[in-house]
């Protein structure tokens, strides 16, 4: 049982006051969290939103991560997977090549492919409905999470078309969801810094709400320990918040911290585990109208993601297999993990694991208590 007395030496006795009610954090509130210097108290509260909305439940998924190319047109600051073309290090897949990945996993029980790339100078839009179209036909099963709210709009800019006939064409070739990526920070001042020529946070969010009125939910993403304030931080989980608000479309927030290796931000230092926990911690308590909050273990690390799970993360993402853009920014995890260490990981953090499909349904409930099933079920979004 959290101690009211406890918070009130630390100045949070307003805040324990709005997570114990359920009430809504202001930006306020989310400066006091990140100023707390007692880690433990912040999560403390995180810890009892999540067990609230998910009980002893954590969430991973058997999945596959494609990227297609890293050749980019924006070449952000901070990112040390795009390239020009013709770099040593530039790549280019094949639909063929990209297909022969899907190929070779066919004999798993994947049930989501995840499909992102840089912003490719040259690719058309044709060559996307197809990719969507042949794994479909590979996988007439598995949910398709493919492109970026940038990479949507490089392709409308590419095709002379508006974002909504972009995403009204790629849903009709097979796209069920968009992932999180490219938000960054949506601060301008940041954007100027770090991505001059990338597409600007009211950008991204207008591509995020044309896709959810079009029934495409997504994910959200924050990157976060480069050279943004809190405040901005902050800023950047309300306007979150604010659009799910009106379109309920928004199934799960990841924090991801920022990976200096490789990048053009000299002098970055890679965030710490404080920091990184108290982010996940008071993303959880801000984001009160979004479901789920991912510890991604390929950026954060198998040992902090565990951790993770007490400080408001429900989801630790899945096998993955081969991710190629945290890597390339020096990250130091593995490449995969299998559903049985999957398991483990959450069963020695003390949760209950549980296998999920895109939009977080149980790929299977045998064996969970009846008041968890009820909870998972509801956990999703519109239903919450």
């Amino acid at each position: 049982m959290l101690d009211r007395h406890f918070y009130g030496a630390m100045g949070l006795e307003g805040v324990y006051d709005k997570v114990i009610s359920g009430r809504r954090l202001d930006l306020e509130d989310g400066k006091r969290l990140f100023d707390c210097p007692n880690p433990l108290a912040v999560g403390a509260l995180a810890h009892e939103v999540r067990s609230r909305l998910h009980g002893e439940l954590a969430y991973y998924v058997l999945n596959q991560h494609i990227n297609y190319s890293n050749i980019c047109v924006n070449l952000c600051r901070f990112c040390a997977f795009g390239r020009n073309a013709g770099d040593p290090l530039a790549f280019e897949l094949s639909l063929d090549a990209i297909l022969a990945k899907v190929r070779d996993r066919l004999d798993e029980p994947i049930t989501e492919v995840h499909i992102v790339g840089g912003c490719h100078p040259d690719l058309r839009l044709d060559y996307f409905e197809r990719m969507l179209r042949e794994i479909r036909k590979l996988r007439p099963q598995v949910h398709i999470k493919a492109f970026t709210a940038v990479e949507i709009a490089h392709f409308a800019d590419k095709e002379g078309l508006s974002t909504r006939e972009v995403l009204a064409r790629l849903k009709d070739a097979g796209l069920e969801m968009l992932p999180g990526g490219g938000a960054e920070v949506f601060s301008g001042r940041i954007r100027e810094l770090l991505c001059p020529r990338k597409l600007s946070g009211d950008g991204w969010l207008r591509v995020m709400r044309e896709a959810h009125e079009l029934g495409i939910q997504s994910n959200a993403t924050m990157l976060f320990g480069h050279r943004e304030t809190v405040e901005e931080r902050l800023e950047h989980l309300d306007a979150l918040r604010r659009l799910q608000d009106e379109t309920g479309g928004f199934i799960c927030f990841i924090p991801l911290p920022f990976q200096p290796h490789n990048t053009g931000i000299a002098g970055a230092q890679p965030t710490t585990g404080v920091d990184e926990l108290k982010t996940i911690a008071v993303s959880r308590l801000m984001l009160d109208n979004i479901p789920h909050i991912k510890a991604y273990w390929v950026m954060l690390t198998v040992k902090i993601a565990q951790v993770a799970l007490y400080f408001g993360a429900d989801d630790l993402d899945g096998t993955v297999i081969e991710e190629r853009i945290g890597h390339m920014a020096g990250a130091e995890s593995d490449q995969a993990l299998t559903r049985a260490e999957l398991e483990r990981l959450i069963r020695e953090a003390g949760f209950r694991p549980v296998e999920r499909d895109s939009f977080f349904q149980p790929v299977s409930k045998a064996g969970m208590p009846e008041g968890l099933k009820a909870l998972s079920g509801a956990s999703r979004v519109g239903r919450c």
